[in-house]
């Protein structure tokens, strides 16, 4: 089998992202607007509800399969062996939690509508093959039929969701469109796998490793989903859940944009790395990725303290001011995350090593549930997001402290100190400029077009090192080529 070029696959991933970053742009502000905080709030205490079921349904096979998969790509057989073994191992955990979640569904009287149609969230896993493709480096699969899905789904949206009595339509659509793209993935499996003998797969071994993925996943849940539950159980507001639902959309769309694709491309293939032992290239392109997490993250982080001003009131409308501090504490997320997720998915789980950096995911779970009911209670939404900064900061220290020299403190220093200085300038640049204009949507392109020239050009001054060692440098190579192909 040929060798999946990263490139191609890096491309086409980044396009994806940036689709997941337009959908949302385009769907969020008039969701805000037609739901109101009330009814976001809702949508998102019961989903924070419905995903612990799918996360116990899935059980850490999206992570264990894609390196599984990625170790055995040159091997027909064994790799249609391995799909297998963890496909059916997925239908029963998957069946059994649908079971669950029906007793839940029974003993619960408020928002059993919006329950009923959140179960295809968790059947969604039952379907979902994307850890294959993940494993095989063959993204463009997965990408095409879920822009399919996600375009689809943006209209319907927008052709069905009026107003806040729209929510169970709401959540039918953002979940009907998932498993609908999920379930057609399947069309494209026959190309990659060949015929075996069901009664030679064995289950155990997979059951006992995926567990290892699993228990990071469920610490991992308890600051992604956990203060959104508590913040419901806690505040008994569903604004508080709207504003800082709002807020997590950014967060999460701009780590979209910072390492998401960077990640899932270059994790599969370190993973095939491993196995040949290929350790040289590995520490490159751990170290290239990071350098590219580094020179986005930074400018991000201190871009949304800068902009959030402007950005909230314009984008979420003037129902969701208290948003602002929200976002701004949340913003350092951007960077702390990616250094974490980068040498976690980069090195901990293709070396093998889940089982350690599950350890330190359940340190700052840990962390971040005590924090939570400490803040809550006083600062609510704020509160919550100030305890997820310290826990993602706590798992970012012990993961580069404990990586050996994949990445040492004194590397990630020398990437970085130089993005801290132009960040800082790009801060009072955009401070300056925050009342530059009357309306908040002038005012934000006044800033984003000065802050970026600020930042880049600090950067350029200081030679640094993925803006004038990479992006100057292809960009000449291509200007090269085009003088010779037209001399």
């Amino acid at each position: 089998m040929a060798q999946p070029s990263i490139r191609k696959n890096f491309i086409l991933s980044t396009a994806y992202q940036i689709i997941l970053v337009i959908v949302p742009l385009i769907t969020a502000p008039y969701i805000a607007r037609v739901l109101g905080p009330i009814g976001e709030g809702i949508y998102s205490y019961t989903n924070s509800i419905e995903l612990y079921f799918a996360m116990v349904a899935e059980l850490g096979t999206m992570s264990y399969g894609a390196r599984e998969i990625a170790r055995a790509r040159d091997n027909p057989e064994e790799r249609t062996h391995i799909f297998w073994e963890i496909e059916i191992l997925t239908i029963i955990t998957t069946c059994i939690m649908l079971g669950c979640w029906a007793v839940f569904i029974a003993c619960s009287s408020q928002y059993r509508i919006l329950y009923i149609i959140l179960s295809l969230n968790i059947l969604n896993c039952l379907f979902d093959v994307s850890w294959f493709f993940a494993g095989m480096e063959q993204f463009q699969y997965t990408v095409a039929i879920n822009t399919i899905f996600k375009v689809l789904g943006t209209i319907a949206l927008f052709l069905f969701v009026k107003d806040e009595g729209d929510l169970a339509l709401y959540t039918l659509i953002m979940n009907l469109t998932t498993l609908l793209g999920t379930m057609t993935m399947w069309i494209a499996l026959p190309k990659f796998l060949v015929r075996v003998k069901l009664g030679n797969l064995h289950l155990k071994k997979h059951l006992k490793e995926t567990l290892v993925y699993f228990l990071p996943s469920v610490a991992t849940s308890i600051y992604v989903y956990l203060d959104k539950t508590l913040l419901g159980v806690i505040t008994k507001d569903s604004m508080q859940n709207g504003y800082y639902e709002a807020a997590t959309k950014v967060v999460n769309l701009l780590k979209a944009v910072t390492f998401t694709s960077i990640n899932s491309v270059v994790g599969s293939r370190i993973s095939y790395l491993f196995a040949e032992e290929k350790y040289d290239e590995i520490h490159r392109r751990i170290n290239d990725s990071m350098d590219y997490i580094l020179f986005l993250g930074t400018g991000i982080f201190f871009g949304l303290l800068g902009v959030s001003e402007n950005f909230v009131p314009w984008f979420f409308g003037d129902k969701y001011l208290p948003t602002v501090r929200i976002l701004q504490c949340l913003s350092p997320l951007v960077l702390i995350i990616g250094i974490s997720s980068c040498i976690s998915i980069q090195y901990y789980t293709p070396a093998g090593l889940r089982k350690k950096s599950a350890v330190y995911v359940i340190i700052g779970a840990s962390l971040n549930l005590i924090l939570n009911l400490l803040f809550i209670p006083r600062w609510k939404s704020e509160g919550a997001a100030i305890a997820s900064v310290a826990a993602e900061l706590t798992i970012a220290v012990l993961c580069v402290s404990n990586c050996g020299d994949y990445m040492t403190w004194r590397h990630l220093w020398k990437l970085e100190w130089k993005r801290l200085v132009a960040a800082a300038l790009m801060l009072v640049d955009l401070l300056l400029t925050a009342h530059a204009a009357a309306s908040h949507f002038t005012a934000l392109l006044i800033q984003f077009f000065s802050g970026s020239a600020v930042y880049l050009l600090v950067l350029y001054g200081l030679n640094d090192s993925f803006l004038n060692g990479y992006v100057l440098r292809r960009l000449r190579e291509y200007r090269n080529r085009l003088r010779e192909k037209h001399s």
